[in-house]
């Protein structure tokens, strides 16, 4: 089964048994992120630099895609370009409840629906189909440690997870300098055009930036 980047950054983060979502703040960054890494892979957004630019509306066939295609297109309010990191605080907020929903459609996960001390509602998303997500962690271990060289949408799913810093999730068994090493080779690595290579880049860079102030104000708020 072909799921999105965004839906594999869910699966790794969702706990198998409970449902429930391991690191939350820096998931959320990454899942807008991936997100929007597809649709510069599909080239229906451009980045470069601190901005990104709407291309192409015409729809991929994916729901999740095509959903975002619009609201960057109604986000953009008419103007050629805006910034990376200002598309990415607005939807980090809002991309993983579509993401979840798509796995719930395609039979990954269900969704169950308790209340906290009997009175706070509370979902979870317990994995029912695991062949899905054991096929992404072979293809990861394949990269790292194994050392193979990944294909693009690997590669880019591994420099997401870099960028906001999730290698305990999708490398638990792998000492975390090594994968730190590994991730940060396979992310500046020559595994896409030059285009791709630089939108990455500037995404990397905007995501660092968002979540380190994100996380930066929380830590001063306590």
């Amino acid at each position: 089964m072909r799921i999105t980047l965004a839906e594999e950054i869910m699966l790794l983060s969702l706990d198998d048994e409970s449902g429930s979502v391991k690191q939350r703040q820096s998931v959320n960054w990454a899942v807008a992120g991936a997100l929007l890494l597809e649709l510069v892979l599909a080239e229906r957004v451009r980045v470069s630099g601190k901005y990104l630019e709407l291309v192409d509306t015409s729809p991929t066939g994916e729901e999740l895609l095509d959903g975002r295609i619009e609201s960057i297109r109604v986000w953009m309010r008419g103007r050629p370009r805006r910034r990376v990191t200002e598309w990415l605080t607005k939807d980090q907020a809002k991309a993983v409840g579509p993401v979840v929903e798509r796995l719930c459609g395609r039979g990954v996960v269900v969704e169950e629906r308790r209340k906290a001390l009997g009175v706070f509602p509370v979902r979870r998303y317990p994995e029912a189909d695991g062949e899905v997500e054991r096929e992404l962690r072979e293809r990861l271990a394949s990269a790292l440690p194994k050392g193979a060289e990944p294909d693009e949408r690997t590669a880019g799913l591994i420099a997401v997870i870099h960028a906001v810093r999730l290698h305990g999730l999708a490398f638990p068994e792998v000492p975390r300098k090594e994968v730190s090493a590994r991730t940060a080779e396979i992310a500046d690595g020559q595994w896409a055009a030059e285009s791709i290579r630089t939108a990455l880049r500037d995404m990397q860079l905007a995501m660092v930036a968002v979540t380190v102030a994100t996380t930066t104000a929380a830590v001063s708020a306590v």
